[in-house]
């Protein structure tokens, strides 16, 4: 291996540091102090010189073995971030471009007893401006990013993390280094280059198979026979094949079949059984004698993309079946976890994707403009069963297609797949993000005489390169050109349809920030919405870590430089506006930290609404819309400490919105909505057998702790996997019935509860906008805190009702078990979950309480 310390200079010299591999430049000159924290203030601006200067990583290395007895030695790069020359001893191995591309270059005539490597970069910036610049025939959209995002010019002509160049959530850091492993691998007569493993059922046979996969490179001359064993001792199944590897790089595929004797268990999603996985281990043995070993785990499950005509509407349906049973999809959209991909450790993805189990989901969406993830991502995804929808790494711009472009993309395309293809985990390939869609509404303003040459492009690119080598290299998931997308009737129109967005087809990408969010009439009634969302700050102790005080108020220029999006802040109170008061403090700081508490409520209360929406809506078909079977909101986690659609901060601290969502994908949940005066409820399951419960409704007047009326409604069939009404009344008739109670002065709590402690969460309905609730009082809260083994209990009082009660401990890293709640009862037990060593002193000391009538 040769991680470590390099040695790292710039074009002329200046600078000369040493620098971690993997790594770049930017974490290596804030390592030695040469530069602040890149995430301070404004530094993403001040720090723009290091993206435009050229870098160079280089050292030495003594070769640790005798060259003269090897066949082949190779020098691989897992990962170089981005264009660079690579050089051994002086002598040119070769250049790469492609980020997410393996280089692998032959040294066996250069290498030496001690050698000398040198990475020399190139800066990403002048390079993707080259590129744009020689591309002479048409021009390929975006140019540039909008101004409000302090972004890079012509990401799309570079194969590089694109959201490196900006994005409305994050910031410019086009960082230059070798990202991933660098290793010397030395051989003789052959070398396992990729492995993988994955599972198909024969429904005839009511049998499991594996279909084995080993990418070779064979150095010697003359074919190499040998024999290779499979071994799954759980399943009492063992196989030996007779191979023939012919020289050069090669693959051979073998079936096993599993024993029928033995119980096969699948691997399951979150929330629908177990993650099990089996040990496997796999020899190769050659007539000389020669062997190779192979660890590795095999899981059992088939996915389906079922789009299919639905009795009563238009169109298809567009939902996942998972080892036969139709899932519905329940999670969030993932960007990268850092500008520099060396600060994410294993800690980080472990810390983020757990939040994501916990919060009920079984799926996200790995996104197009960012990075193809590590390896320990898509195990941790394994383990915790959240089903992962991978997008290829193109995203909200059209792309070349010239010769070496396209050659570039097939081998990374082909080279991530072979990569990841074995983890269950992921449950589909998609072309790009909102490509067909920004052809399809014009984004970029093409004249129609035009659009003919971008479409050809566009089918070039995802259908006959992309499409082709996913379906070649994996046969065992599905496959989209792009999200959102109309599915198969985008295909039948030629892979542009008119209207990406039609709700009878695919799934659809819904974004309004003028509408009251209340109001679940403005939502889509799609089959699976996989982007909706709505922007939040993230909490003050995590701005206090790259801000000064002067950058406290909402509309200081820190505000407005951390808000990528257009109008983002404005939309927010504006958003803020439909139901809340806006805070009126003399304190600024007060007046800064009530605006991002209520950002926070109003993002959740509005996410939450409209999750519900999409989640009723599974089981009914109304004006010919409805069946949706996914909600992924956008988005799960941050970049950096900004505003944004995020309900997990930079840190992987919980927003308001997660802890919201923990409850909003329930597996059990009654959900209220009115329609023309009328309040219906529903009961929603994923459970996988019918339940008889009793549905409970308490009403309060804002005023009393003690309710106004209770109802409980026994025997409520709610099936399984399914959205069923459970309950209607006309509001006055309910209003009537529980007297004393006006819109303005009551809300409705209510809950599904069965036999062996089954039970759903707490539910609220809110019968007019906050800020004219008749009643809600100035409330004592008050916390005790105390140690129980690991975790931490507060033990809330009030002595009214209190809404969106939130605890805060600052910057001590944990999660509450629940937060932001409405609180009907004087008591209320809430559990911190720590993620370090913290005490009741210290919690006690960070804590604040915080509920609607504390914002003036």
């Amino acid at each position: 291996s040769l991680r470590g310390s390099w040695r790292l200079g710039n074009g002329n010299g200046s600078v000369v540091l040493r620098g971690e591999v993997p790594g770049c430049v930017h974490t290596a000159l804030h390592r030695r102090g040469l530069i602040q924290d890149p995430y301070y203030r404004f530094n993403d601006v001040m720090y723009r010189w290091i993206s435009l200067d050229n870098w160079t990583y280089s050292r030495t290395f003594k070769t640790p073995f005798d060259v003269r007895k090897l066949q082949k030695v190779n020098l691989v790069f897992e990962g170089v971030d981005t264009v660079a020359q690579i050089l051994i001893n002086n002598i040119t191995l070769g250049r790469t471009d492609n980020m997410f591309n393996r280089y692998s270059f032959d040294i066996t005539s250069v290498i030496k007893e001690v050698n000398f490597v040198e990475v020399r970069f190139l800066s990403a910036i002048s390079y993707a401006a080259e590129q744009s610049r020689c591309h002479k025939a048409y021009s390929i959209p975006p140019a540039c990013p909008p101004p409000v995002q302090k972004g890079e010019c012509h990401a799309n002509f570079i194969r590089k993390e694109q959201c490196s160049f900006s994005w409305d959530w994050g910031p410019s850091f086009p960082t230059q280094g070798i990202w991933k492993d660098v290793r010397i691998e030395a051989y003789n007569h052959y070398h396992l280059i990729y492995f993988s493993v994955t599972s198909f059922f024969a429904k005839s046979a009511q049998q499991w198979s594996l279909e084995i996969e080993s990418i070779f490179d064979v150095v010697s001359s003359k074919p190499i026979a040998g024999l290779v064993t499979v071994n799954i001792p759980k399943l009492q199944t063992q196989q030996t094949f007779s191979v023939k590897l012919q020289p050069g790089e090669g693959s051979i595929v073998l079936l096993v079949n599993i024993n029928k004797s033995s119980t096969v268990e699948a691997w399951w999603p979150n929330g629908h059984g177990k993650q099990t996985g089996y040990n496997m281990t796999t020899t190769f043995v050659t007539e000389s004698g020669y062997q190779i070993e192979k660890f590795s785990k095999a899981y059992f499950r088939t996915v389906e993309l079922v789009q299919e005509p639905i009795p009563g509407s238009l169109g298809l349906s567009f939902y996942f079946r998972i080892n036969g049973r139709p899932i519905f999809i329940k999670g969030s959209n993932w960007i990268p976890a850092d500008s520099f991909q060396d600060r994410v450790t294993y800690d980080t993805l472990w810390l983020l994707l757990k939040s994501a189990a916990d919060a009920n989901m079984n799926a996200l969406r790995v996104w197009g403009g960012g990075v193809y993830e590590q390896d320990e991502f898509y195990n941790i995804c394994d383990e915790m069963g959240i089903m992962i929808w991978q997008d290829f790494m193109f995203a909200c711009a059209l792309y070349p297609t010239d010769q070496n472009y396209l050659e570039s993309v097939r081998a990374e395309v082909s080279h991530q797949v072979r990569r990841l293809k074995s983890h269950p985990s992921i449950i589909l390939w998609s072309g790009n993000n909102e490509n067909e869609a920004a052809i399809a509404s014009n984004w970029f303003s093409i004249p129609y005489a035009d659009r003919e040459v971008y479409i050809k492009d566009y089918v070039m690119l995802y259908v006959k390169n992309i499409r082709e080598i996913v379906l070649t290299e994996d046969k065992s998931r599905p496959f989209i050109a792009s999200s959102p997308s109309n599915g198969l009737e985008s295909v039948k129109e030629g892979w542009v349809s008119q209207n990406p967005y039609d709700t009878h087809y695919g799934d659809t990408h819904f974004y309004d920030y003028i509408n009251d969010c209340w109001n679940w009439t403005v939502y889509p009634k799609t089959r699976f919405a996989s982007e909706y969302g709505f922007q939040s700050w993230p909490s003050f102790s995590t701005i206090q870590k790259v801000s000064s005080a002067e950058d406290w108020s909402y509309s200081s220029n820190f505000s407005l430089h951390r808000q990528h999006h257009e109008n983002g802040n404005d939309q927010m109170l504006q958003q803020i506006g439909h139901h809340f008061k806006l805070p009126q403090s003399t304190d600024p700081i007060k007046k800064f930290k009530d605006m991002i508490y209520l950002t926070q409520v109003m993002q959740a209360q509005c996410i939450k609404t409209e999750t519900e929406f999409y989640r009723f809506s599974q089981s009914e078909i109304i004006k010919g819309e409805g069946h949706t079977m996914g909600a992924l909101y956008w988005q799960l986690n941050d970049i950096w400490q900004a505003p944004s659609w995020a309900s997990l901060e930079y840190g992987g601290k919980w927003k308001l919105l997660h802890y919201f969502a923990q409850n909003f994908f329930a597996p059990l949940l009654p959900v209220a909505y009115e329609d023309k005066g009328v309040l219906y409820i529903y009961g929603i399951s994923d459970l996988h057998v019918d339940h008889k419960l009793t549905l409970r409704v308490v009403v309060h007047t804002w005023s009393s702790l003690e309710p106004v009326c209770t109802l409980a409604k026994a025997g409520v069939t709610i099936k399984a996997q399914s959205a069923v009404p459970i309950y209607k009344e006309s509001i006055n008739d309910f209003l009537e019935r529980c007297r004393n109670c006006t819109r303005k002065s009551c809300v409705i709590t209510f809950c599904l509860v069965g036999e062996d402690g089954l039970q759903s969460p707490v539910n609220h309905h809110f019968l007019s906008s906050l800020k004219d609730a008749v009643g809600l009082e100035k409330s004592r809260l008050s916390a005790s805190v105390s140690q129980r083994d690991d975790i931490y209990i507060f033990a809330l009082q009030t002595t009214a009702v209190a809404a969106f009660v939130s605890l805060d401990v600052g910057g001590i890293k944990g999660r509450f078990s629940d937060n932001g709640f409405l609180m009907t009862e004087k008591k209320k037990v809430v559990v911190f979950y720590p993620w370090e060593p913290t005490s009741v002193e210290e919690l006690e000391k960070s804590l604040t309480l915080t509920s609607l009538v504390d914002v003036i």
